[in-house]
């Protein structure tokens, strides 16, 4: 006998523990089914999906040719160990991702997620300092912006920065030295917008001049600190950061996790600038949103330095079961067929305009403070005074009411603290990314006269 609605409510509540939800006052959303750019609730409520299941989903819900790959596979086998063995179609895919991927770039490690991805990368640079030609053993701090977030397991947590979601756990960190974000928006007092690059490359400068000889990598997320409220980075930055690091002696690892796989209009975030990173760290819409699958992917410098007899114990001793796992890689090798055979990338230039022009009006209501932009990932920051920027008090939940109005008006949307984000699949039409805004828009209203 199937559970009733109530029930399965109530299991939701008492039962599942959701991720970054007071469990006290959970109130269920069951979704049950989708189709293409629309979820669809247990009552036959249909809302389009504003921010992509969490920033993952890229060509829509049932996508029929990733659909398609994940039963092919199905008749094949579902899951094999990668500790020492291999699939065809696991194979495949880390061809096809050294083939797309910066070059230089030659060698796939895959885990589960992104926060798995992060963490590969920064044991792999602090092994890798220990096993090279001419050790250098010292190298054992790192460097991350200000409110960055990497994901939550212990390492990606240590160079993560946001406070709200980190502070309790600080006693179990390592050592990272922090920079302050280079938020296009609030730019420091003095510093005039085009010189912003330059000011924060200029401490970043610094910090690698006196500490050099101890810091293993940086770690940043290309041009969009995702879970910082979507800051935007200015141009230039990023290369300037990877010629520093490079003459510095320190690793680059690139968090591509939420901006990889075309959301900022490039396949690679990286691309933009001409940037080869040491690790670049992929998940999220790797899949097309349909399976867990992350990889860290790195070059033959480091690959070479895990080389060696058995006896040297030289082996990255990390792995997960289901890393490499044929049905997330068979999601992911038809994500990247869709890429092709649609040419999403070539048609985001109309949707990217469509979003700045939402974007832009939104920017004129008397609760938003800033906009800001980078491809298809839009965010829209409610403040308390529009001329002195003053935020909302966190407890207050105007993003949360917000994006409660804009479900009412048939749109999914989920906020980080005050910040609206706006970041639906790439597959959105014209008119679906119209709805989208507009209900955003008239939730940032109704949130302005709580």
């Amino acid at each position: 006998m199937q559970p009733t609605r109530r029930e399965l409510e109530h299991w939701d509540r008492t039962l599942v523990w959701h991720a970054f939800t007071q469990m006290a006052e959970h109130e269920p959303l069951l979704l049950e089914r989708g189709e293409g750019c629309t979820l669809i609730d247990i009552d036959g409520n249909r809302y389009l999906d504003g921010v992509s299941s969490l920033w993952c989903n890229i060509h829509g819900h049932r996508h029929p040719r990733i659909d398609a790959a994940i039963r092919a596979q199905l008749d094949r086998v579902a899951h094999v160990t990668n500790l020492g063995s291999s699939n065809s179609t696991t194979i495949k895919l880390a061809r096809r991702l050294v083939d797309l991927a910066p070059g230089g770039i030659g060698h796939v490690f895959f885990s589960d997620d992104g926060a798995t991805a992060v963490e590969v990368a920064l044991k792999m640079a602090f092994q890798y300092w220990r096993q090279r030609e001419d050790p250098r053993p010292g190298k054992t701090a790192y460097v991350a912006l200000g409110d960055a977030y990497h994901g939550d397991t212990l390492g990606s947590v240590s160079v993560g920065g946001v406070e709200r979601f980190h502070a309790m756990f600080e006693p179990l960190l390592f050592e990272v030295l922090r920079l302050p974000a280079p938020d296009a928006a609030r730019p420091p007092e003095g510093v005039a917008a085009e010189n912003l690059a330059a000011h924060h490359l200029a401490k970043l400068e610094d910090v690698l001049r006196e500490h050099h000889g101890r810091i293993a990598a940086m770690v940043i997320e290309p041009f969009v600190q995702a879970a910082a409220g979507m800051l935007v980075h200015p141009p230039g930055y990023l290369r300037g950061v990877r010629d520093l690091t490079r003459r510095y002696g320190v690793l680059l690892i690139a968090d591509e996790v939420a901006v990889g796989m075309g959301r900022t209009g490039t396949m690679f975030a990286c691309e933009r600038e001409g940037v080869v990173p040491d690790f670049l760290c992929l998940a999220k819409g790797l899949t097309g949103g349909y399976l867990p699958l992350a990889a860290t992917l790195t070059t033959d410098e480091v690959w070479n330095a895990f080389l060696g007899d058995y006896s040297e114990g030289k082996t990255f001793f990390h792995g997960h079961t289901y890393g490499g796992n044929p049905l997330g890689a068979a999601a992911a090798l038809a994500t990247l067929d869709v890429f092709d055979e649609e040419r999403t990338l070539e048609h985001l230039p109309p949707k990217i305009d469509r979003l700045a022009e939402h974007l832009r009006r939104m920017a004129r209501l008397p609760h938003v403070g800033f906009v800001r932009q980078c491809g298809m990932i839009g965010a829209v920051e409610l403040v308390r005074d529009k001329a002195t920027k003053e935020p909302y008090p966190w407890a207050e939940k105007r993003g949360l009411r917000a994006c409660d109005h804009a479900r009412t008006l048939g749109v999914l949307l989920r906020p980080l603290g005050n910040v609206l984000v706006l970041m639906p699949p790439l597959a959105v039409t014209l008119d679906e990314l119209d709805c989208i805004c507009t209900a955003a828009k008239a939730g940032i209203e109704k949130a302005g006269f709580f």
